[in-house]
């Protein structure tokens, strides 16, 4: 037993020289030579923990993004011998394992019209656009895994390697989104369509690869029952506010009990009813940076979903843009400032996102809200309108 745990260990630490050696510009073959018996055996289980360790040790997550693809060059052999994870009908990573074949599937579409054109054939350009509309999968599977999976993992001290692979996420959005503007121009250059999404694809695969052999296999040893069921009722979509709060542990206040507030006293329905039904998304996080509601309207712009509540703030943004929110929170527990504001284009809508500190009566630092609403319509207006319609 205590030879096991040797092994175990000295392969650990020689999987976290390999990735420290990989970032100091050592080729794969090197080190598949110099390492080659010492990781033989390696499981994303391993990879993934010691990707984790030396980002707790100090190499900041976007180095261990930029060369993962080559981690799993390096220990390609052994990831290759990981059990393949359920995959029973009814099981939500069933939907999320098919929707990984469909991208595929999509690719291999895209991938032949795009040769077609290139190839000279501009009649086809048409046909082209309407195939990539199939590729809008990749984001929508995208935001699935970082809404249901990675808030859960976080629980059980998964962080970096989920980190790591939203920044990759990221990465393919922004390619995407190149490659769609580029084939939305009126005669675009083939070659350079075709190198775009060549690129595109490479990644979206090898995301394909790492979710089947390390974040699969993660969950599938680390989600409880619960886990699944609180998955697989998000993407039935059944996840109502009271469940909500009951899975995620908070109290309830009986319907028809009312609560006093500063101006009058609503029931808990009452209050739900009013923040649901306001035109703008509301999240609330408190002072302990911990997410501990949203809204549910109609229309939400931003992907919510019930395994963020208790979720630090801080892992709800990729690491291209958690550096922004972790100024906006210092600043706001600091009495430097007590509201900041951005505004975005997603697609024909306007979005306005305001961040608001809550102070109580004493000034104590209590929170944050995040309100945002798509003001397409409203900054369209003109004139005056005085009657009802």
């Amino acid at each position: 037993m205590s030879e096991h745990i040797n092994n175990a260990s000295k392969r650990k630490e020689a999987i976290k020289q390999v990735i420290r050696l990989l970032h100091e510009g050592k080729t794969v073959e090197e080190l598949k030579a110099d390492y080659g018996e010492a990781i033989a055996g390696a499981s994303g289980q391993d990879i993934a923990a010691a990707e984790r360790e030396v980002i707790s040790e100090g190499m900041p997550v976007a180095e261990v993004q930029k060369l993962c693809d080559l981690h799993v060059a390096v220990f390609q052999a052994g990831l290759e011998t990981e059990p393949e994870p359920e995959n029973q009908p009814g099981h939500p990573l069933f939907d999320f394992r098919t929707e990984n074949e469909l991208i595929e599937r999509t690719l291999e579409l895209v991938e032949g019209s795009v040769l077609i054109y290139a190839g000279g054939d501009h009649k086809t350009l048409e046909q082209l656009r309407q195939d990539a509309k199939n590729l809008e999968l990749i984001p929508c599977h995208y935001d699935k895994k970082e809404n249901m999976i990675f808030p859960v993992l976080e629980k059980y001290g998964f962080e970096g390697p989920s980190k790591v692979m939203w920044g990759v996420d990221n990465e393919i959005r922004s390619d995407l989104r190149q490659f769609n503007d580029l084939l939305a121009t009126d005669q675009p250059l083939g070659i350079t369509l075709e190198s775009r999404f060549n690129e595109l694809s490479r990644k979206v695969k090898d995301m394909i690869y790492k979710e089947e052999k390390i974040l699969i296999p993660e969950a599938l040893g680390r989600f409880t029952p619960a886990d699944w069921q609180q998955m697989k009722d998000e993407i039935a979509g059944e996840v109502d506010q009271p469940k909500l709060e009951q899975m995620n542990g908070f109290y309830s206040a009986a319907h028809t009990s009312e609560i006093p507030l500063k101006t009058g006293a609503l029931t808990a329905e009452q209050i739900d009813l009013l923040l649901t039904n306001l035109p703008i998304d509301v999240t609330f996080v408190d002072e302990n940076d911990k997410v501990r509601y949203f809204t549910q309207g109609k229309e939400r712009i931003f992907t919510r979903t019930a395994a963020i509540i208790g979720r630090d703030v801080h892992n709800c943004h990729p690491p291209q843009s958690v550096h922004v929110v972790h100024k906006i929170i210092e600043e706001f527990k600091a009495g430097k400032r007590d509201v900041a504001d951005f505004w975005i284009k997603s697609g024909e809508a306007f979005i306005y996102i305001r961040y608001f500190a809550l102070r109580d009566e004493d000034g104590a630092y209590r929170g944050v809200i995040e309100v945002t609403q798509n003001v397409t319509a409203i900054r369209a207006l003109e004139g005056e309108k005085r009657l009802l319609d």
